[in-house]
């Protein structure tokens, strides 16, 4: 019995090794079997592609202008509001004018005054002239009398005292003469200084009518208002400077995106290039515009370098309003019936590639012998994408890339033709990988 039950145990052992390996054996084969590589791949084909830029900017009127007050007083009515369409000259408040009015009178009340005043000059002018002839008379009279006095006394004809007396009177008369001459002058200068304060009167009135005519408020192009910043009653003081009433907009039909560019982008955006832009308010609508101006001035936010580009934007239907902000791409590049692949492909990698780093990239050298060189060019940049073989290995090839949308990218350089089937996904991998050696019995990896 004893020996019996050795040989039916050792029997027993026989058949458990032999299932054992059988079961090794056969996950080994079902493993080869699952270790074919399976791939998703896309043609190269032909078409066109954009290369665009984003930023967002702000939507403006192309011309805007902010009307105030030149004077300071109280609102006395308002003749325009929101959305008021207004035109060039026509009125759109008044300010309280009661007090320059009574300015204007003051005014006018001086010049009259100052009018007055030069009368009187002119008038104290001529009556110095007038004695200034009598006494160039006197003297003359006065010359002729001493005169023949003088010779009556060389003929003893005329007593000393006489001639002293006709010497005298001359002497008298030509003093008379020299103080009515300067009376003269004074007489001009006074006349010249009435002429300057009847100017300054006048400069002064002109000053208060144009006061008095800045209370009333006129609008200074033909637009629409889209700001109303006082109401009737309201003081408005202009003593340091003049306070916004309202903002017109000069043309709502015609308006204008400024958005801001980074440096990184901004060399590649010229004048006349087309733009496209969506706005929140309509977010199914794609609106249209070209850049018409690259402003110089930088704009730095938190050590990020930006640049105003203008875009012109037709509004005739007004749907674009101001203050809206615009989610901008420009066409930078265009290119049409070129080669294009999916980046896809240039992102894809085999696994084994990954893995086995610097020793896969000189084999990957090796198997692509025969594909031609590429290098960067002016306008490409070297790529690498991954074909198949006849085996059904990946095999990499060389390219050089244009332009690219971010979803696809133009093909410059390089063996690839129109149809040529690209790796783009790997979509199976080895079972078993990472995996215990599986139990015949339970098909679960053994030591679990």
């Amino acid at each position: 019995m004893d020996n019996r039950k050795k040989k039916y145990l050792i029997t027993i052992v026989i058949l458990f090794v032999l299932i054992l390996a059988g079961g090794f054996l056969f996950s080994g084969w079902i493993g080869q079997k699952g270790s074919n590589q399976k791939f998703r791949t896309v043609k190269v084909e032909r078409g066109e592609i954009s290369s665009i830029v984003t930023a967002t900017g702000t939507i403006n009127p192309v011309v805007t202008v902010l009307v105030g007050s030149q004077v300071s007083g109280t609102i006395k009515a308002l003749y325009a509001d929101f959305n008021s369409r207004v035109k060039e000259g026509e009125v759109i408040a008044q300010i309280d004018p009661a007090i320059f009015e009574a300015q204007v009178e003051q005014a006018k009340a001086n010049v009259a005054t100052a009018l007055a005043s030069l009368s009187n000059a002119q008038a104290n002018l001529q009556n110095n002239q007038a004695n200034l002839v009598k006494a160039e008379v006197a003297v003359s009279d006065a010359k002729r009398t001493l005169d023949r006095n003088i010779q009556l006394m060389k003929m003893n004809a005329i007593a000393q005292a006489s001639l002293d007396t006709t010497q005298a009177n001359y002497d008298s008369a030509v003093a008379q003469r020299e103080a009515t001459k300067a009376q003269l002058e004074v007489a001009k200068s006074q006349i010249e200084s009435a002429k300057a304060q009847v100017e300054h009167s006048k400069a002064a009135l002109k000053l208060a009518e144009t006061n008095l005519r800045y209370t009333t408020i006129r609008s200074p192009v033909n637009g629409t208002v889209i700001s109303r910043n006082v109401d009737v009653g309201q003081t408005v003081a202009a003593s340091l400077q003049a306070p916004t009433l309202f903002t017109i907009a000069k043309d709502l039909t015609q308006m204008q995106v400024d958005t801001n560019f980074s440096e990184a982008d901004i060399g590649r955006i010229e004048k006349e290039q087309e733009a496209t832009f969506n706005v929140d308010a309509y977010p199914e609508r794609t609106f249209r515009g070209r850049v018409s101006e690259i402003r110089n001035a930088p704009l730095t936010v938190q050590n990020v370098v930006t640049y105003d580009v203008v875009i012109q934007v037709n509004n005739k239907d007004l749907k674009l309003k101001p203050g809206m902000t615009a989610n901008v791409s420009i066409v930078v590049a265009h290119r049409e019936g070129i080669l294009k692949i999916p980046n896809a492909a240039l992102r894809f990698r085999p696994e084994f590639a990954k893995t086995e780093g610097t020793g896969e990239k000189r084999r990957e050298t090796s198997q692509s012998t025969g594909q031609r060189s590429v290098k960067r060019g002016e306008e490409g940049k070297p790529g690498r994408v991954w074909v198949l073989s006849p085996e059904g290995k990946p095999v990499p090839m060389s390219i050089a890339l244009g332009i690219t949308n971010g979803t696809f990218s133009e093909v410059l350089a390089g063996d690839l033709k129109e149809g040529k089937e690209l790796i783009v996904e790997e979509t199976s991998k080895k079972k078993g990988q990472n995996q215990g050696t599986p139990s015949p019995f339970t098909g679960r990896p053994m030591g679990k």
